[in-house]
């Protein structure tokens, strides 16, 4: 094979060829914005929940919901995670995923071994 062809293959042309060369990816400076002005409105949203005093699950329920949201979106676009390739998304947001699992089993087991020691020591 050729190095014209090689340097085909892997996505960058020659001069000889006569072809241009695409370095990267532009985004328009739009996505950005609205991005922005969505984390802000969440970032009100979450505010909003101390502000009216709300409490118990709905509460911790509406600040995780708020958290996970603005964090996707800031994994999303601002680190450029919309744009990768599957496997390197796969990649770095699995294994956080996976821990979440596993943290969500292990706090079913500890709550599982509290009522049993509950149940058969008293209080």
């Amino acid at each position: 094979m050729s190095d014209a062809e090689v340097a085909t293959m892997s996505g960058s042309e020659t001069a000889e060829t006569g072809e241009t060369h695409v370095e990267g990816q532009e985004h328009p400076i739009s996505v950005y914005l609205w991005v922005w002005l969505l984390l802000f409105v969440l970032s009100i949203g979450s505010y909003m929940v101390d502000y009216l005093g709300l409490q118990g699950l709905l509460r911790w329920s509406l600040i995780l919901l708020f958290m996970f949201l603005k964090a996707g979106f800031i994994i999303a676009i601002f680190m450029h995670m919309k744009w990768e390739r599957l496997a390197l998304s796969f990649t770095i947001l699995l294994p956080p995923m996976i821990l979440l699992v596993l943290i969500g089993l292990m706090t079913s087991e500890a709550n599982y071994t509290f009522l049993t020691r509950l149940t058969f020591f008293g209080q």
